[in-house]
């Protein structure tokens, strides 16, 4: 069995939005709290921990979660919103005292080596004092540890990034376009997570309408999107959506298998 845990659904900006005063911003409703979008996947067939994304409240998931081991992180892709708590890890070096691999495709690592370059340098000779990663490019399927861990390459906006598929659960954020090609990928997915930025369209991101389109497409059990900005209040939009599709919210677990 495997367990996935929403550490964060939110956009880069977060909600509530700094400065808004929205009635989502304003709400009480826990769920429409909304850290930078993250997930950590529990693989309980052989008790690995992968970290999809390091976002900037990465520290505080981790406490929130009670996360204290990650063997893999998987990046979507380079932007700050995913990746700009990567100096947390050093607490994870820290725990486990030993280097943590990293996978990313070879435009977010070209900007995380760039961003980060002191994480995959030299050993300081203690840890803890810095991240030790090893960062590995995305070229294909990939066995971090057994279990095969497929990408899933879509475009946000004009940038190539990646979803990731393990046994029956696929996830993608930041999408606008997903091919033919990927939607195969796809196919037999229990668990789908899917970003739905809001509801009228967007450049860059899928709508709730675009995004209940690729669900038509692959048939999942069950969808639970994510990347939510503040125009979608939580329990006005969750009611309006079709059978097996839901918004999810932050501290969410989701079993599969």
């Amino acid at each position: 069995m495997r367990e996935l845990t929403f550490l964060g659904t939110g956009t880069s900006n977060g909600v509530p939005m700094i400065g808004c005063d929205c009635p989502v911003c304003r709400s009480d409703d826990p769920r429409d709290r909304r850290l930078r979008a993250s997930a950590v996947i529990r693989d309980h067939s052989d008790e690995r921990t992968y970290l999809i994304d390091t976002g900037p409240e990465l520290r505080i998931q981790a406490l929130t979660a009670r996360l204290d081991h990650v063997d893999a992180v998987l990046y979507t892709h380079g932007h700050a919103d995913h990746t700009a708590g990567l100096d947390d890890m050093r607490r994870f070096n820290e725990l486990q005292q030993a280097r943590i691999p990293v996978w990313a495709n070879e435009v977010a690592a070209e900007m995380i080596r760039e961003r980060f370059a002191y994480a995959f340098g030299d050993w300081l000779g203690f840890w803890g004092g810095k991240p030790e990663l090893d960062l590995f490019t995305v070229e294909g399927p990939f066995q971090p540890f057994g279990t095969p861990v497929v990408p899933l390459p879509v475009q946000h906006g004009r940038l190539p990034i990646l979803g990731y598929r393990i046994g029956d659960l696929s996830y993608i954020t930041d999408a606008k376009l997903i091919s033919d090609e990927t939607l195969a990928l796809l196919a037999g997915t229990d668990v789908l997570v899917l970003n739905a930025l809001r509801e009228r369209p967007h450049p860059t991101h899928l709508s709730v309408e675009e995004a209940l389109a690729v669900v038509d497409r692959v048939r999942p059990r069950q969808t639970w999107l994510t990347h939510i900005s503040h125009e979608m209040g939580h329990a006005e939009v969750d009611a309006r959506l079709p059978d097996g599709v839901n918004l999810a919210w932050d501290g969410l677990t989701v079993a599969v298998g």
